[in-house]
């Protein structure tokens, strides 16, 4: 499928029309300035000629099943045509034309039909509404102009035709080489997630390795995350956009966690279970792509040596790098000598190595070469940066730079801000192969996203102690909020540990509580018990805990007292939430009752490998708190991943949990509890 998407033996333009300025006339001009090596063929009711290409009345005159067909006429006209190309024998159809489902209710059930008669008849639609394909082999796309790609760079899928052509602009001005451009429009069978799959399917050794996607809604997140996960396991590097990310309301939710896991959250914890870096703007994107195409896979080092003719970009860079957890690590006594002997006085022969603008090509020439001799072991990345002082060929400078970028063992990542006085020589520079940045800092910014980027792992399958038909039975016939005693019941059964405690409906059962003072009493019956004054903490004797039954028991719905022996310690919560099409998503944050005030919580998909829940640990901003401060004690960080791993084995294994949360999380060192729990069965 993916080789006759990219280079079919024929095509064929549905709508084909002198005209340039109808998608039609102007996919067809594309193609044929692009230039295409199959078979072209151009469907239109007069017949004739068509820009010099003979037309054939209808699809059923044409002399061939086309393998890749573009559908250019009016909305109306739409069914019609793909009906006739399925019958044909085409198997992947472009439907350009709009006016479907982003008009309205009228639009979504058009392409409801087209989905359905796709799918009848094995057929790959991709559309209505979008711009097209454009590959190294053809460029089947209306908008924008008929690119040079090339085989191997890399694959962009998209949402949005006009964000392709946005980025493409942007992108090839600074070098990058694409494979393909593929649009999905209003993805009436295949969004992006399908058209992954198909790379995904037929991904070889010589495939490109580099994928950038642009989404406004994910239909299918779980095929996304499969196939993302594949490309990633396979060596392609991913990154992309999911926009459309703002909610015009809030819904309402019974836990915390449930209040706090929006649709963003949900999509952030997706491309971080798919090992997707997830950016926010177009410039963006390309900064990330470039670092994919220029490390060469080389993606997880964080020691960089820097090559400036210039001292302010040399220290902007050095400071960014820094500030992002990078080292720019100081060289030995025999490299300054060697680098101070081929440098002219007053250069710096540190890192950076600042060659002075006054330096020609061939000392960068020397200085690359001594680098590679000296610091291959002790540095991940060189980065090149030159200017332009009106001193020195900056052409000679580049190609220099360029030679070393297929040479050197290093990866060489070129800066190069003049980009007004050295337009012509970094033209060339493009058109042999290089790729370059054009700010430092954002060099550095997009480094440091791809070297953090989400790793891929396997999550745990089970747990020691974890009884999961045990907690099948408790959850037998439940529905709604569970009972504290179910809730906790379910809870230790997954392994998690809760203080001692005791549930009473009478006051005189205070007397027989088998633990010892000081104690928690929260009222029952209400779910959230701080919100309405239902909690009190560090009771110290019987007669206290009578007076303090005596209040909670004056709280609306108040139906008893739940007593617990007093745990002290840093406060976490830990949670899941069901988010419609994604799965579970597991919560860890600040807890108690700044949870929802400061929001200090991340969020990931479960199933939890371990790795995953460290990150999740590791991630929010009160990380000091838990490691403990001004002499208290921290928690333990393997216990706390331990909770984690059981709760997303807990409602992966009964997806039925709408909600939970265990908030708050207490205690100190490995002794850590569970001091209040709810659970929402649906």
């Amino acid at each position: 499928m993916l080789k006759n998407l990219l280079e079919p033996k024929s095509i064929a333009v549905i709508g084909a029309s002198e005209d340039v300025t109808k998608p039609g006339g102007r996919l067809t001009l594309n193609i044929l300035t692009k230039g295409f090596a199959g078979n072209l063929y151009l469907v239109n009711p007069k017949g004739g000629m068509i820009q010099g290409v003979k037309a054939y009345p209808s699809i059923p005159e044409l002399p061939e099943a086309p393998e890749l067909a573009l559908i250019g006429v009016p909305a109306k006209f739409v069914r019609t045509a793909l009906e006739e190309l399925a019958a044909k024998g085409s198997k992947i159809v472009v439907v350009l034309s709009a006016g479907f489902g982003e008009l309205g209710p009228e639009g979504k059930a058009e392409e409801r039909a087209l989905a359905e008669i796709a799918t009848r008849h094995g057929v790959l639609l991709l559309g209505p509404n979008c711009s097209g394909v454009m590959t190294y082999a053809h460029a089947s796309k209306f908008t924008g102009v008929a690119l040079k790609l090339e085989k191997g760079g890399i694959d962009f899928i998209s949402g949005s035709g006009a964000t392709v052509d946005f980025l493409a602009e942007h992108a090839m001005r600074r070098g990058l080489k694409f494979n393909s451009f593929l649009t999905v429009g209003n993805s009436a069978q295949s969004g992006v997630p399908d058209v992954m799959e198909i790379y995904d399917a037929d991904h070889g050794p010589d495939s490109p390795k580099v994928m950038i996607t642009y989404q406004e809604s994910i239909v299918n997140p779980q095929k996304f995350l499969k196939a993302a996960r594949s490309l990633n396991k396979k060596g392609v590097l991913l990154a992309g956009i999911k926009a459309g990310t703002t909610q015009a309301g809030s819904r309402a939710a019974a836990s915390h966690t449930g209040a706090m896991a929006t649709n963003d959250t949900a999509v952030q914890a997706l491309f971080d279970k798919a090992g997707v870096i997830r950016v926010d703007s177009r410039l963006e994107l390309v900064d990330v792509a470039a670092i994919l195409t220029l490390v060469k896979g080389r993606a997880d080092g964080r020691r960089v040596a820097i090559v400036t003719d210039a001292g302010g970009p040399g220290v902007m860079l050095s400071d960014e790098l820094s500030r992002l957890g990078f080292e720019v690590p100081a060289f030995n006594e025999r490299t300054r000598a060697r680098l101070a002997e081929v440098l002219p006085a007053g250069a710096g022969v540190g890192n950076p190595v600042d060659t002075l603008p006054t330096s020609p090509a061939a000392n960068l020439e020397k200085v690359l070469s001594i680098l590679i001799e000296e610091v291959k072991d002790q540095v991940d990345y060189i980065v090149v940066m030159n200017g332009d002082a009106g001193m020195m060929d900056n052409w000679a400078l580049y190609q220099v730079a360029r030679k070393f970028m297929d040479i050197s063992p290093i990866p060489i990542i070129p800066s190069y801000e003049s980009v007004l006085s050295s337009e012509v020589p970094l033209k060339k520079f493009r058109e042999i192969g290089g790729c370059y940045f054009e700010d430092e800092v954002y060099l550095a910014r997009a480094l440091s996203r791809v070297v953090n980027r989400p790793r891929i792992y396997e999550p745990e399958k089970s747990a020691v102690g974890y009884d999961k038909k045990k907690i099948a039975e408790l959850l037998n016939g439940c529905h709604g909020a569970l009972s504290p005693q179910i809730t906790r019941e379910v809870l230790q059964t997954a392994g998690v540990r809760f203080p001692g405690q005791v549930e009473l409906r009478e006051k005189a059962g205070l007397k027989d509580v088998p633990f010892a003072f000081p104690w928690v009493m929260k009222v029952m019956g209400p779910l959230h018990k701080s919100d309405v004054g239902g909690v009190r903490v560090g009771i110290k004797d019987i007669k206290e805990a009578e007076m303090v039954w005596d209040d909670l028991l004056k709280i609306k719905d108040a139906s008893g007292t739940l007593v617990q022996q007093m745990v002290k310690g840093t406060e976490v919560i830990i949670g899941a939430n069901r988010e419609p099409g994604y799965g579970h998503l597991v919560a860890f944050g600040l807890g108690g009752i700044y949870t929802e005030a400061l929001k200090d919580v991340k969020f990931a998909l479960a199933p939890l490998a371990k790795e995953e829940a460290d990150r999740l640990i590791h991630s929010i901003r009160s990380l000091p708190l838990l490691k403990g401060v001004r002499g208290e004690p921290g928690m333990d960080f393997e216990t706390l991943r331990d909770i984690l791993v059981r709760i997303g084995l807990l409602v992966t294994d009964f997806p039925a949990i709408q909600e939970l949360d265990l908030n708050p999380v207490k205690g100190y060192g490995k002794d850590i509890f569970t001091v209040d729990a709810r659970i929402l069965v649906d």
